[in-house]
């Protein structure tokens, strides 16, 4: 009889959750511990956490086999070395934002391929200026995408992008999915890639690896006339870097919804760049079927444990996904 810790903060959702798994599989003994005290009275029996497990709570978890990591990209600390050294296997939810933010991408690329930031500078000033664009025109039949990171955003990422008749590029470490229509590649080969793209699309995680990876060196590799765009953690970009790029004429512009800080500080001169579009880290705000898909994930993984069947959405744990 698998006992289960939802972590706190406890919520409305997290209630409702647990009352699920109880209901749907009733041999599961489901705890909402409100303090750390009593995390800690339950965890030295317990089987499984939703949740993050601190190094002194994993202390006292002699029995514990299974963490479902609420995060597909949890915050840099989730992953500390006593955690990846333990034998708990740990699962994420990845997977369930995959349309979402690929549509999210789909729309920086239109935009940025049509000049849509110097239109809507015009619009906003009054302005009817039919050459208000000043990038060039950029045909996606005739564009190259290369993506960072083929997991399940970028490779829905890719078929949206083939879709409109693009060449897609790849570049993942891991390859999970079937992607007869994305050219692959290896991380080592990211170098020789850049300048073949009009678009460098960036979906990767933030790891030890990925950290700052997106620098001077490698926008200097890009077309002038390509785009940067990154929805997949801040901190893989040195926004200073990148800012540069932008001000010299490196590259042609950008579209962000991820930052190395967040809130971008209202410093920032991308604020204020013609060229550049941002989004406040809201790739799937409102969309109103993540939280089902996200519980589906869980509770998938809640009836495999229980049964002794190999778990979904497994992470390596030295990587951090």
């Amino acid at each position: 009889m698998p006992k289960l810790i939802m972590m706190p903060p406890q919520n409305s959702e997290l209630q409702t959750w647990a009352e699920r798994i109880q209901n749907d599989i009733p041999s599961y003994t489901v705890v909402l511990p409100k303090t750390d005290e009593e995390v800690n009275a339950h965890i030295p029996d317990a089987d499984a956490v939703y949740g993050w497990v601190s190094p002194e709570q994993l202390l006292l978890a002699k029995n514990l086999r299974w963490l479902q990591s609420p995060a597909a990209g949890p915050a840099a600390g989730f992953y500390y070395p006593a955690l990846i050294e333990h034998p708990v296997v740990i699962c994420n939810p990845r997977g369930i934002y995959n349309d979402h933010i690929a549509q999210h991408i789909l729309m920086f690329v239109l935009a940025l391929a049509r000049g849509l930031p110097y239109y809507m500078d015009a619009q906003h000033k009054g302005i009817w200026d039919n050459n208000a664009r000043k990038s060039g025109y950029i045909d996606l039949t005739q564009a190259t995408a290369l993506i960072v990171g083929v997991g399940g955003i970028g490779h829905e990422t890719a078929r949206l992008c083939v879709e409109f008749g693009m060449k897609v590029l790849g570049v993942d470490a891991r390859w999970e999915y079937d992607v007869p229509f994305v050219e692959k590649h290896d991380p080592d080969n990211i170098d020789t890639l850049i300048p073949l793209a009009d678009f460098v699309i960036v979906t990767t995680p933030h790891t030890p690896e990925t950290e700052g990876m997106w620098h001077k060196d490698r926008f200097a590799l890009m077309k002038k006339t390509a785009y940067f765009i990154n929805i997949g953690r801040g901190k893989t970009t040195i926004l200073a870097d990148l800012i540069e790029a932008l001000e010299q004429g490196t590259i042609a512009g950008c579209g962000l919804d991820v930052f190395e800080v967040e809130p971008l500080p209202a410093g920032s001169p991308l604020w204020k760049m013609r060229n550049v579009l941002l989004t406040p880290h809201i790739a799937v705000k409102d969309a109103e079927n993540i939280s089902e898909r996200h519980f589906e994930v869980f509770l998938e993984n809640a009836r495999r444990f229980a049964e002794g069947e190999p778990l979904q959405n497994v992470v390596n744990k030295a990587m951090w996904y």
